[in-house]
């Protein structure tokens, strides 16, 4: 969303779902690297990829994130 985008977000976008990620908020609790490595994978470019798992899947890691600095939009 474009709130996101202004408070310093980036966007990933999916067929499905789209992902927004503030670095500068993160905790790097690799809530989500563990949560599921096919989805976000901090070695690769771009290191998220929302349609490598399930909408369903990416939200339930998103809420895992202690930081708040993963977000999503469902399309």
């Amino acid at each position: 969303m474009s709130d996101w985008i202004e408070k310093g977000y980036r966007e990933y976008r999916g067929k499905e779902i789209n992902v927004y990620f503030n670095t500068a908020i993160c905790a790097h609790a690799a809530e989500c690297v563990k949560g599921d490595p096919a989805v976000f994978d901090t070695s690769r470019k771009p290191w998220i990829v929302p349609d490598n798992a399930s909408p369903e899947k990416v939200k339930e890691v998103i809420h895992r994130c202690p930081s708040g600095a993963l977000k999503y939009q469902v399309k």
